[in-house]
């Protein structure tokens, strides 16, 4: 029986047999990522005080400019589960293509693929503002013993076995589930623990907060900006709140604590939208589902969407189901 300030080792152990395929290995990968995320969390939260901030001066696959620690968080989440060898392959937002884990053991029998956003939001830290990681598990479909493909990585995400975030904050929280249900656990980071802090994690049915870049309002479709004038009606419990981070792990975070909707939809600027299926959107999205929640591109079940390309983008709609309901019935009118 799971436990407010029981560890996270503890509870994985606990919990492994709710796993349908419970063979230790998961577990272990779960393992791999908290230790990852304790260096990374370190090294956020000594920012201002190294050399660690600013630009890299590289550009990744998204011709977006990479900060330093999206580097270092990079380095250190692949190179974490590399020497551990539980995964077969291995991609990051941050990576032009999928790495190959190429076991000293030649009939290597690991099952598992990661994707990864290493640090999402990372223009904040020169601001100290929250950033996080997000991560995403599935078995790989190609027969074991053999290299992965792309095809182990472009597989829908209701096919995920697991997906989680790690939040650098005022404290640092690793979230995640394997499908049955949502725990945060919080890092005591006088011993280097994590901590179940917050159990059983759930969205509100409905919620108050609204989070989206207005700034970009007027290049977004007609349904969205019409739910952004429904949002600030002073009518039935409203005007809601606005709260926008520019962190996705902190706004999701948020909306699922307090009740709220996350939008980032495709505008004019951004004809597909900005963030990435597979590393940001489809992990997002089956935590929102196991967490009562709901998560869509305005039209379709996020995780029903096929993958075509490793760097993918979609429009992202997601939290509270009463306010994604509405937000789908103006896409829907707005058309």
């Amino acid at each position: 029986m799971s436990r407010k300030n029981q560890t996270l080792g503890e509870f994985i152990i606990e919990n492994q047999s709710s796993f349908k395929y419970t063979s230790g290995e998961l577990s272990r990968l779960i393992n791999s990522i908290r230790l990852a995320a304790k260096v990374v969390s370190h090294e956020v939260n000594k920012a201002g005080l190294v050399d660690i901030i600013g630009a890299a001066g590289d550009v990744n696959i998204q011709g977006e400019d990479q900060q330093k620690l999206d580097v270092y968080a990079n380095d250190k989440f692949i190179q974490t589960l590399k020497n551990r060898n539980i995964v077969c392959g291995i991609a990051s937002e941050e990576e032009d293509d999928f790495i190959t884990i190429n076991s000293q053991d030649e009939n290597n029998q690991n099952k598992y693929v990661v994707l990864i956003d290493p640090l999402d939001g990372s223009s904040n830290i020169d601001v100290n503002v929250s950033v996080g990681t997000i991560f995403s598990i599935y078995r790989r479909v190609t027969p074991i013993g053999t290299p992965v493909t792309i095809d182990d990585f472009l597989q829908e995400g209701n096919q995920q076995v697991a997906a989680g975030y790690v939040v650098y904050g005022t404290s640092t929280m690793l979230v995640y589930t394997t499908g049955a249900g949502v725990n945060g656990f919080t890092l005591n980071p006088a011993i280097g623990t994590f901590y179940l802090s917050h159990p059983t994690m759930e969205f509100p049915e409905n919620g108050n907060i609204y989070s989206v870049n207005e700034g970009n309002y007027i290049h977004f479709p007609q349904g969205v900006k019409d739910y952004i004038k429904y949002c600030q009606m002073e009518e039935d419990n409203r005007p809601y709140t606005a709260r926008y981070i520019g962190s996705l792990v902190s706004d999701f975070h948020r909306n699922m604590i307090k009740g709220g909707i996350y939008m980032y939809p495709k505008s004019s600027k951004a004809t597909n939208g900005k963030l990435r299926l597979l590393y940001e959107c489809n992990p997002m999205a089956f935590i929102a589902e196991q967490a009562n929640g709901k998560a869509s591109d305005g039209v379709t079940r996020i995780l029903d969407i096929k993958p075509t390309e490793l760097h993918e983008r979609v429009p992202f709609f997601c939290g509270s189901k009463t306010m994604m309901n509405t937000l789908e019935d103006f896409i829907q009118k707005g058309k």
